[in-house]
């Protein structure tokens, strides 16, 4: 036996003795097991240039060997140098196809590289599958990221979905909400060019796999931590580069360095963490965050280039959906300042009533209504207590809200009693071809005759509040306001000085489901002090019928004779 046949012998005996068995060529035996295995393979050199290619490999890819042998590979996977240098195996795509590399080694010396995929029919069911296993994801994050318009809300979904499914840690860290579209732009141009650091941004998300403890602090509603990530890590990359920055199989030192922030280190060290993927959340063109993944040591060999496709689709359906939540904060915020401002300086009272009023947005996504209350100082020691509901949400109804507001002032400069109050504004507001309609009642005070005198556009009864019962007026209900329809009437009740006069919106005691009746039942069986400080009935009165989640905003406006000294 010739000495290389020995080696050969030492390298694979079982490959020898299964050529002589067959009585066949130990060579040609071994030609025949590439050409008809059912996997497709390629061999590259130290140099990465083609040197094989079997017929299963061929006819997956298409690749001829007459085109491609001896010359170097095209856009190589940038996995074939690092599996080349360090002989672990890893993944990632190879002829435009899903491919595990491997250091070719004979009688223990690198020699090259194997590419294997598989080959014939079965790589076209694993490619059927692979496609019905992207789109299905993909359909399933359309219905799982972006539930509602709260953008907090949006990121958790995000890093819930992409844990466990895509990675054992996620991280989703958001520009501030008020941060202009053109400062983002500018500042990540700024930090491409190290000219100054990248914007901070806010930690607005985290999760992580079932298998692991809470390494990652959850972030708190409504704001969670600032956070900036250092240059050079992944996150920063990705924010400034715009794509996708996938690290894999990292040493200590390495990761020490990629991860965006000591917060983030410390859960990747605690959880193994050896490779990372940051995907740039950007929407229309401008950035809006970072999505940061990590996966612990052994879960897999990387993120492979097909990994990063699909969760940059992923992250880019999830970002759009993100940006319309916080346009739609945004919008809310203004119209919340908006109102508040508007809010904060009724008119003056006349010195003899003692007036407190609150003002509470809905829920958790600042859904911003009409709602609306004014005072207005009348001759002879009265006041006008008006109380409305701008019909909608948003800026518009805020807007409106203020054009009631303005308009009542005008009219009852002109002191009529207030079911012709309610026939002027109805009329005037009417003429206005874009205003909404609002529910409003007026309750004009008259300490010198001891009397409430009420008129109501289509809103909810005042309540009587005394040391023992809560009373509500039965007073006519006209029409909305802005309807053209007029027809309002008005009723009196006794102004005492032991009694507190509560307006109120729909948002106190309305329910979703609930009959008109049974809310306002709510309101009467309440037994709050009358005389005590206003501020603290108020507080008595929400504490007991505002919702937690309220799904409309509150106003209320208490009123009472102020007690003089004898």
């Amino acid at each position: 036996m010739r000495p290389e046949s020995a080696g050969d012998d030492s390298t694979d005996p079982l490959l020898s003795a299964a050529a002589a068995a067959l009585r066949v060529e130990r060579a040609a035996l071994v030609g025949a097991l590439l050409g008809q295995l059912p996997v497709a393979v390629a061999v590259l050199d130290g140099e990465l240039r083609w040197r094989y290619l079997n017929p299963p490999f061929q006819q997956v890819t298409g690749v001829s060997p007459t085109a491609v042998l001896g010359r170097p590979v095209a856009d190589a996977d940038r996995a074939l140098p690092r599996v080349l240098a360090d002989g672990r195996p890893r993944s990632g795509t190879f002829a435009g196809r899903p491919a595990d590399f491997r250091r070719l080694e004979v009688q223990g010396a690198p020699v090259g590289l194997l590419a294997v995929l598989p080959g014939g029919a079965d790589a076209h069911r694993a490619e059927l599958e692979r496609v019905r296993a992207r789109f299905a994801l993909l359909e399933a994050g359309s219905e799982r990221i972006g539930t509602t318009l709260d953008p907090d809300t949006t990121c958790a979904e995000l890093a819930a979905f992409v844990v466990p499914r895509s990675a054992d840690l996620a991280l989703v860290d958001v520009l501030p909400l008020d941060t202009p579209d053109t400062g983002v732009t500018a500042a990540a141009a700024a930090a491409a060019g190290g000219d100054r650091p990248l914007p901070r941004l806010r930690r607005a998300a985290t999760a992580c796999g079932k298998d692991l403890p809470e390494l990652l602090p959850p972030a708190p509603s409504g704001g969670g931590p600032a956070v900036r990530h250092h240059p050079g890590s992944v996150a920063a990359r990705a924010l400034v580069e715009g794509r996708p920055v996938a690290a894999n199989l990292l040493s200590a030192e390495e990761l020490a360095a990629l991860v965006p922030d000591p917060t983030a280190l410390a859960a990747c060290r605690a959880a193994g963490v050896d490779c990372l993927l940051a995907v740039p959340l950007a929407a229309r063109g401008r950035p809006i965050g970072v999505l940061t993944l990590a996966r612990a040591h052994g879960s897999s060999l990387g993120f492979t280039d097909e990994d990063t496709e699909l969760l940059a689709a992923i992250a880019g359906r999830a970002a759009l959906t993100l940006d319309h939540a916080r346009r739609y904060a945004r919008s809310q915020n203004t119209a919340l300042e908006l109102q508040r401002a508007l809010l904060a300086e009724p008119g003056s009272p006349h010195p003899n009533l003692e007036l407190a009023s609150r003002y509470l947005p809905s829920g958790i996504t600042s859904v911003v209504g009409g709602d609306w209350y004014e005072t207005v100082r009348l001759p002879f020691g009265r006041t006008l207590l008006a109380m409305g509901d701008v019909m909608g949400h948003g800026v518009e109804a805020a807007v409106d809200m203020s054009n009631y507001r303005s308009t009542l002032r005008y009219v009852a400069a002109m002191d009529l009693p207030p079911h012709r109050i309610l026939r002027q504004l109805d009329a005037l507001i009417a003429e206005q071809e874009n205003a909404r309609p609002a529910t409003c009642v007026l309750a004009l005070a008259d300490p010198a005759r001891a009397r409430w005198t009420l008129a109501s556009a289509g809103h909810l009864p005042p309540a009587l509040l005394t040391s023992r019962t809560t009373e509500l007026v039965d007073v006519p209900t006209g029409p909305p306001l802005g309807t053209g329809v007029g027809g309002y009437e008005q009723t009196t009740t006794e102004l005492r000085a032991d009694h507190a006069l509560l307006l109120y919106t729909d948002g106190l005691v309305e329910r979703r489901g609930e009959d008109i009746d049974a809310s306002l039942a709510r309101l009467s069986a309440l037994r709050l002090p009358s005389d005590g400080p206003l501020d603290s009935l108020l507080d008595a009165t929400l504490a007991a019928l505002a919702p937690e989640d309220a799904e409309d905003d509150i106003a209320l406006l208490a009123a009472r004779v102020r007690h003089r000294p004898s």
